[in-house]
């Protein structure tokens, strides 16, 4: 397997010319890298006006691998080969690597990257990047990797330190200015040097080098907004260290590499919105650092939350009064570690009452609202307190906890609650503080803790009777200022005292059941299954030719084949699969057929449009403009190749799903609408500006990225 690494942007604040003289300082050996022994230089190219420097060394490693291992490769050093290209003019390094040693076995690339900051001329960027491909060795293979990430991380450590010291060894000698290239025909008086000045400054930013042209450096740097103290080039597109360093934490290198690659991954092929940065870090720290796993539970994420536009969710929903009266939660200041703190108190709270009054769907939902908010109030308190906060902490007093609590309908909506926050709200609690634990509290502890992640359950801290009160209590994590005072404490606590819901609130099941499918259908999409030989097709009549036909689908499990025909005539009514195996449960879910199996094509039916691959993960949007009337049918049809075949990134999971029988079924989420052409201006799903349209609506909603595939053609 390619193991890579991608660095954030480094910044130096000092001008190009002087990091590079600090630059050459480790040449032809640097003390501060020990397995750096020698190098010598093999080809060198100078441009008679000095602005092309182009270097080739052979570099001498000696790196710390256990004896053994050494002998039995029969090397005692390994050699690599580095080629630097220089250019003055532009202001850019560029440095190439590769290895020499084991090359038919071992396969090592590096590309770094020195360039001018685009927002400030007297900065100096860096960037590097490198794979690691192991073909064979010896039987070593698992051992020589581990080596050769373990010597590469601590040497990336080291870069910036290096440069430093050399800066500061040029200090020491009374080097704080190098001047800038200069063509050799011009003298430099101050009025040149001041035009070359500006020259140089424009050119920084455009750099027409192929390897910038591959995306290594050529990205603009933005400026943070939001803190009030500056930081070096936060960036829109690509990550700077000091940037992660301020709002994200202390990462090692190869979770930094991890963020970056999962980043860019999600800005080249989702084509909705994108998650913030501590998000996605969220998700990575869930799994460990695991690109796949991680990129495989954020993705259902995000379906799970365009789908429930849950994204709006603060903006749109309000609780219901029975919720702010009897649901005994509330946001209580922080704790000592700046994290916002969450203060339930469950065993003073009506289980029993809230789900008879409001159903399932209604309490998860205020649950979802309250970890966005918590999501939020984690932003504010990274820029008051001038550290990242990424989680929060809740204090959930089980004082009054009773055997009512344990009512089944109450627990199996706590277990689904736990279940769906788990999914999409990972590592989002920093602690969780359970106090006055009544003997109740183990007979619902053994009922919720297989639901909940085993690095969620190393932060449960649980006291009985007044053990909080002790040493290793609660005032080691909270202020005593903001204590509740129904714990003790000296601070007024406004979250509400819960008690019990009176019966007249209570609701039928029938009116529970249908308020229950409203809240899960509020949104305008619907879910449809796609089974190997068992498209999902949906009918769509056309009364008015030049009707525009448009579409918003994600392709949440599987590939699918999306196809549109045309019909003069009706269909049979829909054929639903009947098959135990392929039976949908969740909400709207379905499988119709419409196509039957005598028609034949190009006799009873017609292709309106090319058919269109869509992989895994993808959002399409596109429309059709109709030239006949009669009926059309949308069909989405499986995809044989497999899944993971849908990205640059292929998974284990993925390969073992192929050889099972539930690989054969796909997933998506669809919207439709028909327009009348007069209100649809001709082009992609961007120009819906029919103030009719429900779709406009949404598109105006969801932040799409213009790289989304659309389809505008009228059939022929």
């Amino acid at each position: 397997m390619v193991q890579k690494y991608q660095s954030p942007v480094r910044v130096y604040k000092h001008p190009f010319e002087l990091i590079m003289a600090a630059y050459e300082r480790r040449f032809p050996t640097c003390p501060l890298i020990p397995m750096f022994v020698d190098s010598d230089t093999v080809n060198e190219f100078k441009s008679e006006d000095g602005a092309i420097h182009v270097i080739e060394r052979r570099c001498k490693l000696d790196i710390d691998a256990p004896r053994l291992l050494k002998k039995i490769a029969g090397v005692d050093y390994v050699y690599f080969v580095q080629k630097n290209s220089l250019n003055s003019r532009e202001r850019t390094l560029h440095i190439e690597a590769h290895n020499e040693t084991f090359s038919n076995r071992v396969i090592i690339n590096e590309h770094c990257c020195y360039t001018v900051h685009p927002e400030n001329e007297d900065w100096t960027c860096f960037e590097q990047s490198a794979s690691l491909d192991i073909k064979s060795f010896f039987g070593f293979e698992s051992t020589v990797e581990k080596i050769a990430m373990k010597q590469y991380t601590s040497n990336i450590k080291k870069g910036k330190e290096i440069i430093e010291y050399y800066l500061r060894q040029l200090e020491e000698e009374g080097i704080t200015f190098v001047p800038r290239w200069t063509p050799p025909s011009i003298a430099p008086s101050s009025e040149t040097s001041s035009s070359c000045k500006k020259q140089a400054a424009s050119l920084a930013v455009v750099v027409p080098d192929t390897a910038q042209a591959e995306g290594l450096a050529s990205e603009a740097l933005g400026t943070p907004t939001g803190p009030p103290e500056p930081v070096a080039g936060t960036p829109d597109d690509k990550l700077d260290a000091d940037y992660i360093k301020r709002y994200l934490g202390d990462l090692t290198p190869l979770q930094e590499s991890c963020l970056i690659r999962l980043r860019q991954w999600l800005q080249e092929t989702h084509k909705g919105k994108i998650p913030k940065d501590e998000h996605i870090l969220r998700f990575l720290r869930a799994r460990d650092f695991n690109i796949d796993k991680a990129r495989e539970i954020m993705c259902q994420s995000l379906t799970w939350r365009k789908q429930h536009q849950v994204d709006y969710i603060l903006d749109t929903w309000s609780p219901p009064q029975v919720l702010q009266d009897y649901y005994a939660g509330g946001w209580h200041h922080h704790d000592k570690d700046g994290r916002p703190l969450y203060v339930l108190r469950l065993g003073q709270m009506d289980t029993k009452g809230l789900v008879r009054a409001l159903g399932e769907e209604a309490l998860l939902r205020y649950v979802l609202s309250i970890n966005e908010e918590g999501l939020r109030r984690c932003e504010e308190n990274t820029k008051v307190f001038g550290r990242p906060i990424s989680s929060w902490t809740c204090l959930v007093d089980l004082e009054g906890l009773n055997m009512r609590h344990l009512w089944r309908p109450g627990v199996k909506a706590l277990l689904r609650i736990i279940e769906v926050v788990e999914a999409n709200y990972p590592e989002t609690l920093g602690r969780l503080l359970i106090l006055r634990a009544p003997r109740v509290f183990p007979v619902l502890w053994t009922l919720v803790s297989p639901f909940i992640d085993d690095n969620t359950r190393r932060k449960f801290l649980i006291y009985a009777g007044n053990d909080y009160q002790g040493p290793g209590g609660l005032l080691d994590y909270i202020d005593k200022e903001i204590i509740p005072d129904f714990l003790s404490g000296e601070c007024m606590c406004e979250v509400p005292e819960g008690g019990l819901v009176p019966k007249s609130l209570y609701r039928t099941a029938e009116e529970l059941e249908n308020e229950d499918l409203r809240l899960w259908t509020e949104t305008i999409y619907q879910s449809a299954s796609v089974f190997k030989g068992a498209p999902h097709e949906i009918l769509i009549q056309i009364v008015d030719a030049s009707s525009v036909i448009t579409w918003d689908f994600d392709v949440c499990k599987g590939d699918i084949v999306f196809n549109i025909y045309h019909s003069k005539r009706s269909p049979q009514p829909p054929k639903k699969d009947s098959l135990g195996a392929h039976s949908i449960t969740s909400p709207g879910g379905n499988n119709v057929q419409l196509i039957d199996r005598v028609w034949q094509l190009g006799r009873d039916y017609s292709m309106v449009e090319s058919p269109l691959i869509c992989k895994e993960g993808e959002s399409v949007q596109g429309s059709h403009v109709t030239r006949w009337p009669g009926f059309y049918i949308l069909q989405w049809r499986f995809h044989s190749m497999p899944a993971c075949a849908a990205t640059n990134l292929p998974r284990v999971d993925d390969v073992l799903a192929s050889l099972q029988v539930s690989s054969h079924k796909c997933k998506v989420m669809y919207y439709t609408e028909v327009i009348g052409s007069e209100d649809f201006r001709y082009g992609s799903m961007t120009s819906l500006e029919s103030s009719h349209s429900g779709f406009s609506q949404l598109s105006a909603a969801t932040t799409s990225s213009s790289q989304s595939q659309a389809s505008s053609m009228i059939s022929r």
